[in-house]
């Protein structure tokens, strides 16, 4: 194996160890002291030639000052080469000013990145109108990799899918709801949805149709207030849909909001651990290991 370390930022310490053993690397942990003004020290206790810096972005404001320094600090130990494994990827929604004066904080958080690593690897950016990361990232190695498989894989564990229908939630799930339903061997529809608030949303069906199907699968790339799932099954619900289901991949709700979901007959909620949560049914690490094994052969 080549000389490569996986380092953790502290909360991502577990699934860090988790992609070290399906890649047998080795695993370290950065430290971080907090000073009481809330500044930070950053210590990396180690690093080598290539160095992967395990870090996903959920609450991501308190995260990224300290990613930096973390990149900056393995670069000083005689990191070469600097992967960022960061499942979740924040600040991918906003793609251009929608009113003067804001901030087009895709593009701000892309240049802060780029400008600590050589390649960067997540799962499921939740992209809108810019349609790959390479045009975020121009000058960056990106690993962008889709959760379709991992996705079908845990409907598939469930049993017989003959009975199975894939739904995905707004007109921007359609490719890769389409993508987990040829995978199950599922038929599929996509609904339409209008927000107008963080968590005011409206969703209607994609035409005239009734969904008669055994089990019903909502799919979805990011969950945040819950808001969209729920008011998909209260359609889907009123719509023939018997029982329930939602596999998410990146899961950033509470425990208020995974209640809310509950209550509108989602029978089942799970969700890969991209990001830690009570919800997490399917472990990315071996995925990661595998898209990443050119960098430990």
């Amino acid at each position: 194996m080549k000389n490569v370390m996986i380092a953790a930022m502290p909360g991502d310490a577990a699934p860090a160890r988790r992609l070290a053993s399906a890649s047998g690397a080795t695993c370290v942990t950065i430290d971080i002291h907090h000073f009481p003004d809330d500044e930070s020290r950053v210590r990396a206790p180690a690093a080598a030639k290539t160095t992967i810096l395990y870090c996903t972005l959920d609450h991501p404001n308190a995260k990224l000052v300290e990613l930096a320094l973390a990149a900056s600090a393995l670069r000083d130990l005689g990191a070469e080469r600097l992967i960022l494994v960061a499942p979740y990827m924040c600040y991918m929604r906003q793609d251009a000013a929608f009113a003067s004066g804001e901030a087009v904080s895709q593009r701000v958080i892309a240049k802060l990145l780029a400008a600590f690593f050589d390649r960067i690897v997540t799962l499921e950016p939740h992209l809108h109108r810019v349609r790959s990361l390479t045009e975020i990232f121009p000058d960056t190695e990106i690993l962008n990799l889709s959760a379709a498989p991992l996705l079908a894989r845990l409907i598939k564990s469930d049993g017989d899918a003959t009975g199975a229908f894939i739904v995905g939630p707004d007109r921007e799930s359609k490719n890769w709801a389409k993508a987990v339903a040829d995978e199950v061997g599922a038929p599929y529809a996509v609904l339409e949805k209008t927000r107008s608030a963080d968590r005011i949303v409206s969703v209607k069906m994609n035409g005239d149709r009734r969904i008669n199907a055994a089990r019903v699968y909502l799919v979805d790339d990011v969950a945040s207030t819950g808001e969209t799932l729920a008011a998909a099954a209260r359609l889907l619900h009123a719509n023939g849909a018997k029982t329930i289901e939602a596999v998410i991949v990146h899961a950033l709700f509470d425990a208020g909001a995974l209640a809310r979901m509950r209550r509108t007959g989602i029978a089942r909620i799970r969700s890969t651990d991209s990001v830690p949560h009570t919800t997490n049914a399917v472990e990315i690490a071996p995925w990661l290991a595998s898209a990443l094994s050119e960098e430990f052969a």
